[in-house]
């Protein structure tokens, strides 16, 4: 069940990748709902996606802390 959340976290942030707001809004409620070690994973995720995505680089902020 844990691997799914994290399936669908990835999959909800790829979509909503239009806009940096909802990006952000929907990363900080991955950090409360992942596992920890999901959520180191998706750190490492989210460095590879966001690399030629900087309006979204931003929101990586939340993921540092």
């Amino acid at each position: 069940m844990a691997r799914a959340m994290f399936e669908y976290t990835k999959t909800v942030l790829k979509k909503v990748s239009f806009s940096s707001e909802l990006f952000c809004k929907e990363l900080e409620k991955a950090m409360i709902r992942l596992l920890p070690y999901e959520v180191n994973e998706l750190k490492i995720w989210l460095q590879e996606y966001t690399s030629n995505k900087p309006e979204l680089s931003a929101c990586m902020i939340r993921v540092t802390n």
